[in-house]
């Protein structure tokens, strides 16, 4: 999972990469509930950083479905579309500005904050340094907004936060980790951290490890990013070289149910959460297995294999995600299996990009 693709956007200060900013302490400000009467807000007034990658714009399409189009914030450090304005509010955050976050939240009367920004698996090995920065004191920033202000916080984990020494077949919530990205690195330090501000200060820290995430957003060159590339390449020119192995098994998960799940767990009871941070998947498929379903719909689909340094990342993480302890606990299922997946993908990178293509 890298970069916008399984996908969350970089939403940390790029002309601040070499200056640090401090966390300074702050009195803990009362949350406002959100009723129906008494002049107090009707629903949660939701901020999401790095806004702009594959989750943040179609979570806000959720969010705002749910509870108005004011009552989700959108943010990053990008400069938006004008289609990403018109659809709702929309403002610059820099996770690496404690004190910018802070008028953010007082400002907006920010209740939960949906913490996306990060910067992912393969492109983060190429800059570890930014990468420390934006997925560590990001979110150590973000982490002590949510303990001062008595936010609800949400911080997306990952099949990355695994290692070559965890049980991958299959991979249950809790087991030993130790990956080696400094994507995994800083994703294992989020949960515990998270974890430990939850019991230690009584946050509410919420978290679920997803796996690739797939939806019809153009591929970004990340470890799961092939289950998308396919789609465009194959669609094209009927050719793809994939860069995995064609036994190389990994988790998934379509796009709305990855959404969904985020959306039911933030909503689920406090009663009903046996801990934090859970797994959460869909499915597991092989680029092989893949292939042949797209092969249906593309007869003369030719794929060929080279793997490359991602090969030695997907090696590490998980096969088969065990989240039955999230389908026990909240009651998360998901809707779309292998072939919905593919009939899905299909239809919509095929009127949204081939079809429009010049």
């Amino acid at each position: 999972m890298l970069l916008r693709r399984a996908g969350f956007a970089l939403g940390g200060s790029l002309r601040q990469q070499l200056q640090r900013q401090p966390m300074p302490e702050a009195a803990a400000v009362p949350q406002h509930r959100w009723l129906s009467n008494g002049g107090r807000k009707t629903h949660p007034k939701i901020l999401i950083t790095g806004g702009l990658g594959q989750l943040g714009v179609e979570c806000a399409k959720l969010l705002r479905s749910q509870y108005g189009e004011e009552s989700v914030i959108l943010s990053d450090i990008i400069k938006p579309s004008d289609a990403i304005v018109n659809s709702g509010p929309y403002i610059f955050a820099d996770i690496l500005d404690f004190k910018g976050l802070q008028k953010i939240v007082v400002n907006h009367r920010v209740d939960w904050i949906i913490h996306f920004s990060a910067l992912l698996s393969a492109i983060g090995e190429q800059n570890v340094p930014l990468a420390v920065r934006v997925n560590i004191e990001g979110m150590h920033n973000v982490l002590e907004l949510a303990k001062q202000y008595k936010l609800r916080i949400f911080v997306p984990s990952t099949i990355g936060a695994f290692g070559p020494d965890s049980p991958r077949n299959p991979t249950p919530n809790v087991t030993i980790q130790r990956p080696r990205t400094i994507y995994g690195v800083s994703k294992v330090h989020a949960e515990l951290m998270g974890e430990y501000y939850h019991h230690k200060f009584g946050l509410d820290f919420r978290c679920l490890r997803f796996p690739g995430v797939i939806s019809s957003d153009p591929p970004g060159g990340g470890t799961t990013d092939y289950a998308v590339a396919i789609f465009f390449e194959g669609l094209k020119t009927g050719k793809y070289q994939c860069y995995l192995k064609p036994d190389t098994r990994l988790p998934m998960m379509y796009i709305e149910d990855c959404l969904r799940s985020l959306l039911e767990f933030m909503t689920a009871p406090e009663e009903k959460l046996k801990r934090r941070v859970y797994n959460v998947t869909a499915m597991s498929f092989t680029p092989e297995e893949l292939a042949d379903k797209l092969a249906k719909y593309i007869p003369e689909l030719h794929v060929s294999y080279r793997p490359d340094s991602r090969q030695l990342i997907a090696d590490s993480w998980p096969q088969v995600f065990d989240d039955s302890e999230a389908r026990q606990d909240w009651g998360w299922q998901h809707h779309y299996d292998l072939e919905k997946l593919v009939d899905l993908m299909v239809r919509d990178v095929t009127d949204n990009y081939i079809k429009k293509a010049p």
